[in-house]
């Protein structure tokens, strides 16, 4: 059966007692204060309290593994940690661990060159800045990411930029000022050494903000979703990662991790949403006895629990797999994961509404935004077809001799 090491265990008791102390009690004044700001992609006052305080306790990217400016932390290990911080909305950002930024740290991390790492890495490691990761397009179906055709061409000593990104998380934020772009460098180049991510600044002139995307009428705000038009774009030819045709490759490390993050994320919501379901079924009465005595509401309480906990021991098999045996190795089990927990969330988070009532579909409880969230998450570094395509790829791989039964 699965253990924790020591590290994981003090650290799991920490982020829990802060959460506890500063950030569920926070949670309503950071909406409060959101909806007082006369520019709604401006950061509430409390959100820097709240990292600061976090930096120093010591609980500041704890994402970022084999690295001196993380804590070390093996996906495993991380795994509880981004589970505890997935239950509430701002959690993430408090501890500097949200996406995109987490993701794009890593790309940086990697990739980068000494003076994209003093440029941008340095300040998003220290929280400063905020970025994005351009790579959906809206006029191709982006699932297949070889469709991807926003242009990036040499010239002289720059690169030119031409083409529409959009549902570009983290661009609508007043701090983000980086975005790494994913774009075709190379047309008649081999199908998966055509495209290359490079680094463009958001004020570049020709970088322009066409609209903000809402999920199911939401906003999320000041982080957002935005269409982005690049317009002639011009960037040194040193913004480039790696070189060109290098675009798959970065993306492949960058979406390994970013897809068991968002896993680990949606199994906090769920558990969150579950604690909100059963202290509801005990202060409610219909017909005549308490909501927890109805058969139908303990049975999706059980439910509940049964799907929270095979999400979880799944996606602690990928965690420690990515880390045993490496990414490639745990593919099916990452493709399986991503399928598997978003589902999960958004199904309890589903009968938590329901429990609710009237109530659950309100702003009141939070539960209507976590579970378009998680229906989005479906869609989020691929879509549920392309992960089961891929795991049915793999299984079918295997020889397998017809056997009787």
């Amino acid at each position: 059966m699965f253990e924790f090491s020591e590290r994981s265990k003090d650290f799991q008791a920490r982020l829990t007692s802060f959460m506890d102390d500063h950030v569920y009690p926070n949670e309503r004044l950071y909406k409060d204060q959101h909806a007082s700001l006369p520019d709604r992609w401006d950061s509430p006052p409390i959100m820097d309290e709240l990292k600061a305080k976090a930096r120093a306790a010591g609980l500041w990217n704890l994402f970022l593994p084999e690295s001196g400016d993380g804590a070390g932390l093996t996906n495993f290990e991380y795994a509880p940690l981004c589970e505890i911080m997935g239950r509430s909305y701002i959690g993430p950002e408090v501890f500097n661990c949200s996406a995109p930024d987490t993701g794009n740290i890593e790309v940086l991390e990697r990739y980068g060159s000494p003076e994209h790492k003093a440029k941008w890495l340095e300040p998003l490691l220290a929280g400063e800045i905020r970025s994005g990761f351009a790579m959906t397009e809206p006029d191709v179906a982006s699932s297949d990411a070889t469709n991807i055709s926003l242009r990036i061409e040499r010239d002289g000593e720059d690169y030119v930029l031409n083409g529409r990104k959009w549902w570009t998380s983290g661009s609508g934020d007043n701090r983000c000022k980086i975005l790494i772009v994913m774009g075709v460098t190379n047309p008649e180049g081999e199908r998966h050494k055509r495209h290359s991510m490079i680094l463009v600044p958001k004020a570049t002139p020709g970088v322009k903000l066409i609209r903000s995307l809402k999920v199911f009428g939401y906003e999320h705000a000041p982080c957002g979703h935005f269409e982005i038009a690049f317009d002639n774009v011009r960037v040194p030819a040193s913004n480039i990662l790696l070189g060109e045709g290098r675009g798959f490759e970065i993306a492949q490390g960058r979406l390994g991790p970013g897809r068991i993050h968002h896993c680990m994320r949606m199994i906090g919501a769920a558990e969150r949403g579950l604690d909100a379901m059963i202290a509801r079924v005990k202060q409610r009465t219909a017909f005549g006895k308490l909501l927890a005595d109805q058969g139908t509401v303990r049975e999706a309480i059980a439910l509940s629990r049964c799907d929270i906990e095979q999400a979880r021991l799944l996606t602690l098999k990928a965690a420690h797999m990515m880390d045993t045996v490496g990414n490639k190795a745990a593919a099916s089990e990452i493709a399986m994961i991503k399928v598997v927990a978003p589902r999960m969330a958004f199904n309890v988070l589903d009968r938590a509404i329901q429990v609710h009532g009237g109530a659950g579909v309100s702003e009141d409880f939070g539960l209507a935004d976590a579970w378009s969230f998680a229906r989005a998450v479906r869609f989020t570094d691929g879509p549920d077809e392309v992960h089961l395509a891929s795991i049915a790829k793999l299984e079918l791989k295997r020889d397998l001799p017809l056997k009787p039964w």
